[in-house]
């Protein structure tokens, strides 16, 4: 046996029993509460507490390419959806989630200050209420980079304060629904003015009255008005439905079928003409229209199509259908000439049968073909980060370095919105994205528990059982001010007020509560609309507060 044989036999042993205890003890919960991976911390901790120990070196590795890998794939996930979610109605959202991080890092710079308790600390102690690893792995990142050496006490503070955020989030809830005397039957008659708050698009029948544009093609109506919309059938006089594209005609006394936004739609209806009451019905097939048309979810799957614009396909020249809706990472977007599609999106195809069949062709709609993994941008994405991550960007007066934290997320989310440009298939399935995130995630939790575990107790006993008191304030103060001031102030729907709370914490949790509690899916709309800018404020939250403690 080599020399090195058993000290990677041991290594890994070490690292599976502690992955594997702790999985095993995330599936503990307590009126519905759970934990979960969290646990592999705790584990980690208990053993490092008993003497295990782990080459200090391998040790190092584990945690940080498990980082890697965990921000890498959670920034794939959300790359389509993040710059989508700035541009929609959904700031007023993330406007508030960028509250409740602020007043979380003015809070725990106060109490280092009102307290003495070193900044690094606190630091850990904010990564733990809030329940963001990233931040936790930014924040040590940051450390070593400026100091050499790493800092127990930030994984101590993250591992002290997390069990009583999770609560916490939970009790905010809670106390809000109380103080603010929500009434969960209001709540449900506010159910559909809460759609109109997630701005998801939306479709409108209008009689054309507009004489300006007699006459003229739908292509320079879109040149006339600085809003997105798309018009995708039109009912003539006599009754006729035709598909429309940019080269159709506009005809007073035409209805339309347009499909924009909650906040656009008042501009473009009073553009065209009068609103008038039609059902799906009266759009589908009727008695004077001899071909029926269907409307069906295609996923792109081709990797000939990923990058390519919409104008460059044709598919209403070719095809006579339209395409009317994008579905991409969990958000619906209004088409346009120049969006550029990428494997995995799902597009709404309006059209007759054999038209939308042929066009199924064009676009893939194999979901095997998905499960084949693209390996190739995925390691280009971590090379890129990685050199991202090492450049200084700033000097004061220790460089300032966006990390193996902060660089893969960054590529990651770039590569996720415009690697199709580039002809890159960024794509990975939902199942592979969780299976590698959460593989990186146990190796950076169990190698972090496993380093600071030799002093855990010792640092509770020196004072470090403060931290819980000081997570607490750090976890509900924000929470608690933010909710007031959404419901009070904004008016936000209570079921997306709770989604915004958990989404504000990254804390599925919480949500896992919030769902429960609500009986629908909206909480789960206003975790999704907040998610991909607070993952990444909260990375570059922890970096920042860490680089004013060096």
């Amino acid at each position: 046996m080599g020399e090195n044989g058993p000290t990677i036999a041991h290594t890994v042993f070490v690292l599976a029993a502690v992955i594997a205890s702790g999985i095993a003890l995330s599936r503990i919960k307590i009126k519905g509460i759970s934990f979960g991976v969290t646990w592999i911390l705790f584990t980690g901790i208990a053993a490092g507490h008993f003497g295990v120990s782990v080459d200090p070196h391998t040790l190092h590795f584990i945690k940080e390419f498990g980082l890697i890998l965990f921000v890498f794939f959670i920034g794939l996930q959300v790359g389509p959806g993040f710059f989508s979610s700035l541009k929609s109605g959904g700031l007023k959202l993330i406007s508030l989630a960028a509250l409740v991080i602020l007043l979380g890092v003015t809070t725990t710079y106060v109490i280092h200050l009102v307290s003495g308790e070193p900044l690094p600390t606190m630091i850990g102690v904010m990564s733990g209420a809030v329940t963001n690893t990233p931040g936790l792995g930014a924040a040590q990142q940051a450390f070593s980079d400026s100091m050499g050496h790493d800092d127990p006490t930030i994984s101590l503070g993250y591992a002290v304060a997390y069990p009583l955020g999770v609560i916490g989030i939970i009790l905010s809830m809670i106390i809000l629904r109380s103080m603010l005397r929500v009434d969960f039957k209001k709540e449900d008659e506010g159910l559909r003015a809460m759609s109109n708050e997630t701005h998801l698009p939306h479709r409108y029948s209008v009689v054309f009255t507009n004489k300006m544009l007699e006459g003229k093609t739908i292509a320079h109506a879109h040149t006339l008005i600085n809003r997105q919309f798309v018009i995708s059938r039109l009912m003539h006089k006599d009754g006729e439905i035709v598909m429309a594209d940019g080269n159709s005609t506009l005809t007073i006394g035409d209805r339309l079928r347009i499909i924009c936004t909650d906040e656009d739609h008042e501009a473009i209806l009073a553009f065209f003409g009068e609103p008038v009451e039609m059902s799906a019905d009266d759009w589908g097939a009727t008695a004077m229209q001899s071909t029926p048309l269907v409307s069906r979810r295609i996923l792109i799957t081709r990797e000939e199509i990923n990058g390519k614009k919409f104008s460059d396909l044709r598919l209403r020249t070719r095809y006579g259908i339209n395409i009317t809706r994008v579905h991409r990472a969990g958000v619906d977007l209004i088409p346009y000439q120049g969006m550029e599609l990428q494997v995995g999106d799902k597009v709404m195809v309006v059209g007759p049968e054999a038209a939308v069949a042929q066009a199924e062709k064009v676009l893939g709609n194999s979901l095997k073909k998905l499960d084949h993994p693209n390996l190739l941008p995925i390691f280009i994405g971590i090379a890129l980060g990685v050199l991202l991550g090492s450049l200084p960007l700033m000097n004061i007066p220790q460089p300032v370095k966006l990390g193996l934290a902060g660089g893969p997320l960054i590529i990651a989310i770039l590569l996720g919105r415009y690697g199709p440009h580039f002809k890159m298939v960024t794509y990975t399935t939902m199942s592979a994205n969780l299976m590698l995130r959460e593989i990186g995630l146990a190796m950076f939790l169990a190698a972090v528990g496993i380093g600071a575990g030799d002093g855990f107790i010792d640092a509770i006993a020196d004072g470090g059982y403060k931290w819980i008191g000081y997570g607490v304030i750090i976890t509900m103060l924000p929470l608690l001010i933010v909710g007031i001031i959404a419901r009070l102030k904004f008016k936000v729907n209570y079921y997306t007020m709770m989604g915004l709370m958990a989404g504000s914490m990254t804390d599925p949790p919480a949500l896992g509560f919030a769902n429960t509690s609500s009986g629908n899916d909206m909480p789960a709309v206003g975790y999704a609309t907040v998610y991909p800018v607070v993952m990444f404020l909260r990375v570059l939250s922890a970096q920042l507060l860490m680089l004013l403690a060096l």
